[in-house]
């Protein structure tokens, strides 16, 4: 395990994107008026500590004149105790819900490390000035979790000189994918859109495609194969059923992991008019759609309670349903824990 910090002066930070080159971190300290000194790099390996790109007693310092595109990391310093804080939202044209799963403190005083494990929607509309940004980020795997058919409409845009390598682990949220779900409505046949399609289909995943998750896992204790992102069509459900598992095994709590699958709601909120326009032709109800169109709290509590109710925890979960063993949790929280 990692050795968990004994300083406590810095408890919580977050970074704001407020124009193209231009962020706002704002903290929370033990002592409110304590100097805070902010450092920057474009990789944690990188951050120049010498030279504070800010000092601080405010709470909160803007950075401008960020190179545009490129991903920052930030780390605060105060008192001998250091945190490091990123953007949590990977801004690119071709894709909305591309995130970090990096920061989330633990039940046990750790946090989850930066820039090791995201998670996204789809991948198929990357500009070039997207796959510069991803080549930055040095993402070295992609797990695609959609069907094959959903990848035949939308097949992702990667580097083509192999430095990233592609899996797809195809999973079925509910009776049939996207693509069929899509044609069904365009059909006027919304009858499949009942009240709990959803959360049988989050449990489902659960049940029927346990080893999908198992495999993310396997590759994330191994260096060489992280950062890594794992995504589907919308960034919601099918990624949002493994990032949970992932962050619960960590040790993050609950209620931390059931926000982090909100953020879907409104990073996706951009696409929604767009999606109800299409749809506008069709008879379809918009207020029956949105749940399918959004990440339903209720869904994720739902995966949280049934994991404590049938498996006792996610950790159990893993270790009884998937090849996942208590060696590899144990693997999984030293690399991914600070």
């Amino acid at each position: 395990m990692p050795v968990k910090a004994q300083l406590n002066t810095i408890i919580d930070a977050a970074v704001e994107r407020l124009d193209e080159t231009t962020v706002r971190i704002c903290w929370e300290t033990a002592d409110r008026y304590l100097p805070v000194s902010v450092f920057q790099g474009g990789t944690p390996a990188d951050i120049n500590r010498k030279t504070p790109v800010a000092v601080s007693e405010d709470g909160c310092v803007e950075i401008a004149g960020l190179a545009n595109g490129k991903r920052q990391y930030f780390e605060l310093s105060a008192n001998g105790d250091r945190m490091l804080v990123a953007e949590r939202r990977i801004k690119l044209d071709g894709a909305v819900n591309f995130r970090d799963l990096g920061g989330y403190p633990t039940k046990d005083g750790f946090r989850v490390k930066w820039g090791r494990i995201y998670r996204a929607d789809g991948l198929a509309r990357l500009s070039d000035p997207d796959m510069r940004l991803l080549k930055q980020m040095n993402i070295r795997r992609v797990f695609d979790f959609r069907t094959g058919s959903e990848i035949q409409e939308a097949p992702d845009r990667l580097p083509e000189d192999g430095s990233m390598h592609y899996f797809h682990l195809p999973v079925i949220h509910g009776q049939f994918d996207f693509v069929k779900a899509i044609q069904l409505l365009k059909q006027g046949d919304s009858s499949w859109l009942t009240p709990d399609f959803m959360v049988n289909g989050y449990i489902n995943n659960l049940e029927a495609f346990s080893e999908s998750w198992a495999t993310v896992i396997h590759h994330l204790i191994e260096t060489e194969s992280n950062p890594l992102v794992f995504h589907c069509t919308g960034g919601k459900d099918r990624t949002g059923t493994c990032a949970a598992l992932i962050l619960l095994a960590l040790g993050v709590p609950e209620e931390t992991v059931i926000d982090d699958h909100q953020l879907s709601n409104i990073y996706i909120a951009e696409l929604l008019p767009k999606f109800y326009e299409m749809m506008s032709g069709y008879d379809v109800d918009p207020d029956k759609l949105f749940p399918y169109l959004t990440a339903p709290r209720e869904c994720i509590v739902s995966v949280i309670d049934y994991i404590e109710e049938r498996y006792g925890s996610a950790a159990e979960y893993l270790i009884r349903k998937t090849s996942v063993t208590p060696e590899i949790i144990e693997n999984l929280r030293d690399q991914l824990l600070e």
